[in-house]
């Protein structure tokens, strides 16, 4: 496992994380299955794991709480998110700071991950929506210091919304945030425009998500792909997306090296560029851990694949179904 420095925190981070979002939030998912997969994460190198309030209702954050516990000698970095206050995922223009982050409600819900985590300091808060116009609002920077001031966290972060990375670039220049997570990945190519130099410029951390573009680039999706009921999956890969995406992944299939899954040079496209602190892909199942972590040995892909694979860039717009 290689290791990065994570922006302005100064923590040498694992540059492959988890992600830990299906863990609570997705059908099959199994706790015991859930738990060894964390284990063997740790056993690999992995010291980073991101989680949320919001990935059912706390229950990721407790099985993040258990993994601490049952490795004591470890140093694992936290990171977890406060929900907005309407639970509304993503956040829209005309939503107004009291309504989603009202200072209240975010030293409530930091308690609330605190308790689940079972910690008595959280290393990486996040908002887990955001609108940049919220950016000088004194009330969420007053209890983003409270909280750092008492000890609850560490550092304050931002998770941008969906193919808006944009929507954050006033929030770090007030210098109170010092990590942003954001979509980044062989399609999501708009961050390296704006984003990722201001965060370069502020030495703030980036946490690339979404690295296979929510199923998309491990090139097993089929314009004929199901998703058993009640999964997020069914109203984000609506035909109109579902057929596009695995329109866009065929167009890969014939720059795969060889002996190279798709996941795997998905994957090694983000760790190829010096600028990601960390890339958190998600995982359920041993073999997925291992293959992802196996990613982290210091090879990038070639200068020319990445050229290649620069013109696959394809920026999109919000839209009703890409919460």
């Amino acid at each position: 496992m290689q290791y990065r420095r994570f922006g302005r925190t100064g923590w040498n981070i694992s540059e492959v994380g988890y992600g830990m979002w299906g863990m609570a939030g997705w059908t099959e998912s199994d706790d015991i299955q859930s738990g060894h997969s964390l284990d063997i994460a740790v056993e690999n190198g992995c010291n980073f794991f991101d989680t949320a309030w919001g990935y059912g209702e706390g229950h990721s954050e407790e099985l993040l709480g258990q993994l601490i516990k049952r490795h004591p000698e470890k140093r694992l970095y936290i990171a977890t998110k406060i929900p907005p206050k309407n639970f509304t995922w993503p956040s829209k223009p005309d939503f107004k700071l009291e309504d989603v982050f009202p200072a209240d409600h975010i030293i409530e819900y930091t308690e609330k991950s605190l308790k689940n985590l079972g910690v008595e300091t959280i290393d990486l808060q996040q908002f887990h929506v955001w609108e940049d116009s919220w950016a000088e609002h004194e009330e969420w920077q007053h209890a983003v210091e409270k909280l750092k001031a008492d000890g609850k966290i560490q550092h304050m972060g931002v998770s941008v919304n969906r193919w808006e990375p944009n929507n954050v670039l006033n929030t770090l220049r007030t210098g109170h945030i010092s990590a942003v997570q954001v979509i980044y990945n062989i399609f999501d190519q708009a961050p390296e425009d704006e984003l990722f130099p201001l965060c370069e410029k502020l030495d703030v951390g980036i946490i690339a998500r979404v690295p296979f573009d929510e199923g998309t680039l491990t090139g097993n999706l089929t314009k004929d792909t199901t998703f058993p009921e009640g999964d997020w999956r069914n109203t984000y890969f609506v035909p109109e997306n579902l057929n596009s995406s695995v329109d866009h992944a065929e167009r890969l299939r014939p720059l795969v090296p060889e002996g190279m899954t798709m996941a795997e040079m998905a994957l090694r496209f983000i760790l190829s560029n010096p600028q990601i602190s960390t890339t958190i892909p998600g995982m359920r199942k041993e073999h997925h851990v291992k293959a992802n972590l196996a990613t982290s040995d210091g090879k990038g892909l070639s200068q020319e694949l990445l050229q290649e694979l620069k013109g696959h860039r394809w920026d999109r717009q919000p839209t009703e179904w890409s919460q």
